[in-house]
């Protein structure tokens, strides 16, 4: 008898499924009914839909970056005042004369702050170009309207009107609740050297730095993490604020200055860019000035202007 016959090799099972089976310790008797394997269906459920962040708020810095600004601004304004007032001791004025002449302390002022714009300036533009490696002024948000043809000269050109026609509304407003005592930026108008000076400030160096600053720099970083909306109204907020000095015992024009601010951060939203928001700024300030030169015809008489 051939010993082969009687044990015969087990063929290997061409069904997987029957591999399966034979592994797991089970084998299919006779007479019973076929097992059938269910293949998998383990459920593979897609990655959450994440919404892709805007262009305009990828930006290299972070809050760590803006403590370090508000830090660096701080500083910046002790060092040139001290600065400012050593230059003054120099030729001859010391601090007790600076405090008595109205004139000195707001030319004064604005020398400062016309040093602390140019400083601030130079800081973010060197460290666009050395810590983060970018252009500067694509990278701070100033890139042109994402608009082509005649229409985005429109828009521009209604920046323009706008700026113009949110400064009367203000004025109105602002006239309507007139401070009971002189603000402090009347005072500072009221000094023929230390109004050109000032004049020039608002039109050719505030609304470029401001906007860099505010509208470039804070907005994406608080956008960022709160959200648009909570991001228009908070850098609105901090640029009236940083006017308050300027307007302090004025709480009506305070607000009404913090209102301007949340207006020109909507127009950066809206259009992402800080073009918009400086041609509608620069418009504004300079309605103002010029409303300030009729009114006091020509700087002639300077407390017509109130």
């Amino acid at each position: 008898m051939n010993t082969e016959d009687e044990n015969p090799v087990p063929l290997e099972p061409s069904d997987p499924a029957e591999a399966a089976l034979g592994s797991a310790g089970g084998s299919e008797l006779p007479g019973s009914p076929a097992l059938e394997l269910a293949p998998s269906t383990v459920p593979v459920f897609p990655p959450p839909l994440l919404r892709p962040l805007p262009n305009d708020l990828r930006v290299p810095w972070d809050w760590i970056d803006l403590l370090l600004l508000l830090l660096i601004s701080f500083c910046a304004i002790f060092c040139l005042s001290f600065l400012f007032a050593l230059g003054m001791g120099l030729f001859g004025m010391n601090a007790a004369q600076m405090q008595k002449s109205v004139a000195v302390r707001n030319l004064f002022s604005v020398i400062v702050q016309i040093a602390l714009d140019l400083f601030l300036l130079g800081y973010l533009a060197a460290q666009m170009r050395i810590r983060f490696r970018s252009p500067f002024w694509r990278t701070i948000g100033w890139r042109p309207l994402e608009m082509d043809g005649p229409s985005r000269a429109l828009i521009y050109g209604a920046l323009v009107f706008a700026g113009i026609f949110l400064q009367a509304l203000v004025t109105a407003a602002s006239s309507a609740f007139a401070p009971k005592r002189q603000l402090p930026i009347q005072a500072v108008l009221e000094d023929p050297h230390a109004s050109i000076l000032f004049m020039l400030v608002a039109v050719l160096i505030a609304p470029v730095v401001e906007e860099i600053v505010f509208r470039g720099y804070i907005y994406p970083v608080i956008a960022r993490t709160f959200g648009v909306t909570p991001s228009i109204l908070a850098t609105g907020a901090l640029f009236g604020l940083l006017h308050a000095p300027q307007l302090w015992g004025g709480w009506w024009q305070i607000s009404l200055l913090i209102l301007v601010g949340v207006i020109f951060t909507l127009v950066r939203a809206v259009s992402k860019t800080v073009v918009t928001s400086y041609i509608l700024h620069t418009s504004y300030n300079s309605v103002q000035i010029i409303a300030w030169l009729i009114g006091t015809y020509g700087l002639r008489h300077p407390r017509l202007g109130h």
